[in-house]
């Protein structure tokens, strides 16, 4: 199997392929169908190596590429079994069949890597340890971080940052643009180093969306004690749970309207009926009622409001069972990644 190589086009001598070439040759064949191949995770310096062959290559003749095409496919249908390849990818593998602890222990055995780009390690990581860095860490690391990281997921955490900590982060992105590469390469690997290191938590979720998660469903008035009283003791904790916790008075300000539909469908009808009733005759509650009878077909919309004054007056528990379960949906939907809830000022 033979090639031209640019540099000795005029040469009578043709050259034997190597695997690596081999390797550009069917990268190219695959870009040429219009398909892509996840080369970013790859090291870095087969990257480049891959790089450096196909700029050498002028052109090969059809049945040099037939030839390796043919070669390639006799190799893919041979392999029985494909494995991870690296730590990381073993890991996501084994995802909830191993303890975290174990989890931790075999990152921190295997390090880093000196061709893992740390930034790809950063962006698979959830967002409340993101959270953490970006509150903790200097507003430069914090503007580094976000650049760095895929648009949508550095508004994300944006999001989640109280609002004069985002102010002072935003500002800095602005002089990111003198940092060298090699300086936000060790900036990612120390985030890395840092977040493998740290102990491995009994809880699933940070002790902000745990305290939010219970106050969804407690009774208003118990939700809103709890909350003056953590603020007087602690009010970035408190700031944090009021962002994490969603009730019924949250729709308007965080429910895309479009997806409102979605959640109708989702509750029963007698119970998402008992709701709007309930939030109907509530100060806070009444324009989230509205909201959703606004973002829906008006003949249902309808139907709903005559089921609701036939309904009469409710219990306040029977209310307020019926907008948690209202709000269920909206969770359950959310995790399900069908509708995404937009973040609120606090």
């Amino acid at each position: 199997m033979e090639l031209q190589p640019q540099s000795e086009a005029a040469a009578p001598r043709r050259k034997a392929l190597s695997r690596r070439t081999k390797a550009a040759i069917i990268v190219r064949l695959v870009e040429a169908g219009g398909l892509s191949l996840p080369l970013s995770e790859r090291p870095e310096a087969q990257q480049a190596a891959l790089a450096r062959d196909m700029a050498r290559l002028r052109y090969i003749d059809r049945a040099t590429l037939e030839a390796v095409a043919h070669e390639f496919a006799e190799e893919r249908e041979g392999v029985g079994l494909a494995f991870p390849g690296d730590i990381d990818r073993a890991l996501a593998v084994l995802e909830g069949q191993i303890s975290a602890h174990a989890a931790a222990e075999l990152r921190r055995e295997a390090g880093l890597g000196r061709d893992r780009d740390p930034w790809v390690r950063i962006a698979e990581l959830d967002a409340a340890r993101l959270v953490r860095v970006l509150e903790e860490e200097s507003v430069e690391v914090g503007a580094v971080m976000l650049s760095k990281l895929p648009v949508p997921r550095a508004a994300e955490l944006l999001g989640q940052l109280p609002g004069e900590r985002a102010r002072r982060i935003s500002l800095a992105v602005s002089r990111t643009a003198a940092v060298r590469p090699d300086t936000v390469r060790r900036i990612g690997q120390a985030i890395v180093e840092r977040l493998e290191a740290e102990p491995p938590s009994a809880f699933a979720a940070e002790p902000v969306q745990r305290l939010g998660a219970i106050l969804n469903f407690s009774p208003a008035a118990t939700r809103n004690r709890v909350l003056e009283e953590i603020e007087a003791e602690d009010a970035s904790f408190a700031e944090g749970v009021r962002r994490a916790i969603f009730t019924f008075a949250n729709i308007p300000a965080r429910i895309d309207p479009r997806d409102v539909p979605k959640i109708t469908r989702e509750v029963d009808q007698a119970e998402l009926i008992r709701a709007l009733a309930a939030a109907s005759a509530l100060e806070e509650e009444k324009a989230a009622a509205e909201f959703i009878l606004a973002n829906m077909s008006q003949r249902m919309a309808g139907q709903l409001r005559e089921e609701m004054e036939a309904l009469g007056k409710l219990r306040p528990e029977e209310g307020e069972a019926a907008m948690n379960a209202v709000v269920a949906a909206i969770r359950a939907l959310e995790e399900a990644g069908e509708i995404v809830l937009t973040a609120e000022e606090v």
